[in-house]
C-alpha cells in the first residue's frame, strides 16, 4: 500500500499519543498559542524541468493558533526562506556558490492533537493551504537563475510532529512538512513555471500558550 506524508504523520502522532499520559498533568497547550521557530531546512526536491535543480534554504517562522478543542485547532502561519549559498545545476551549468532566492510563506492550517492538548507531551498532526511569493530581493545574486520578479503560487502542506507544555506557559515544538507549490505561468524557470515543485522542511522553536 502506498504510503503519503500525512499518513505516517497520522500514524506517527497516534503511536506516540500514549507517552502523553505519564507526563505531567497540569501542563497543557491552553486556548490560544504563539509560536517563533529561529531555525531548521526547507529543501526542495527536483522538478521535472532540467531547469529546475533542487536546492535548500534556510526557514524562519511564527505562528498563531486557538484551540477549539482538546483535540482540534486552527493555526495561522507566517515566515520566510532565506537564500543561501550551494551548488546547483542550471541550464546545463554547474554553479557553486549560487545563492537561492528568498521566499515568503503564509498559510492557514488545522491541527488534529489524536491524544488531547491537556498534558505536557503532544503529539500532532496538521494539513492546510496557503501561498508561496518567490522575491527577487537580492537581484544582484539570483540574476543568473533568471529571477527578475517576484512569483506568486498557491501551496498545499501535510505533516505533524510533537510539542511540549511546561506547567507555566511556555513549550516547545518540533515539526516537518511535506509541501506541493503549483506552477505559475508569472515564475522564472528555476523554480514553478510549468512544473508542481514539491519540498521538505523541518524546524523547531519555542511556544508560549494562554
Amino acid at each position: 500500500m502506498k504510503r503519503t506524508p500525512l499518513t505516517l504523520a497520522i500514524a506517527l502522532a497516534c503511536a506516540l499519543a500514549p507517552l502523553g499520559a505519564v507526563a505531567q498533568e497540569t501542563a497543557g497547550a491552553g486556548r490560544f498559542e504563539i509560536g517563533a521557530f529561529p531555525g531548521g531546512g526547507i529543501f526542495f526536491t527536483k522538478g521535472d524541468s532540467a531547469n529546475e535543480p533542487k536546492f535548500g534554504n534556510y526557514p524562519l517562522g511564527a505562528t498563531f493558533a486557538l484551540n477549539l478543542n482538546r483535540l482540534v485547532g486552527l493555526e495561522g502561519e507566517v515566515g520566510g526562506n532565506l537564500g543561501r549559498k550551494q551548488s546547483l545545476v542550471f541550464n546545463g551549468t554547474t554553479l557553486t556558490k549560487q545563492k537561492t532566492p528568498s521566499m515568503w510563506m503564509y498559510q492557514a492550517n488545522v491541527v488534529a492533537t489524536p491524544g488531547g492538548n491537556d498534558r505536557a507531551l503532544v503529539p500532532f498532526v496538521t494539513a492546510g493551504i496557503g501561498g508561496l511569493t518567490m522575491c527577487d530581493c537580492n537581484r544582484e545574486d539570483v540574476a543568473t537563475l533568471g529571477v527578475t520578479g517576484n512569483s506568486a503560487h498557491l501551496t498545499g502542506n501535510v505533516g505533524g510532529g510533537l510539542k511540549w507544555f511546561s506547567a507555566n506557559h511556555w513549550g516547545a515544538r518540533a515539526d516537518y512538512r511535506f509541501f506541493a507549490v503549483k506552477s505559475a505561468d508569472a515564475a522564472p524557470e528555476f523554480f514553478g513555471q510549468t512544473d508542481t515543485r514539491y519540498g521538505h522542511r523541518i524546524y523547531g522553536g519555542m511556544l508560549l500558550t494562554y
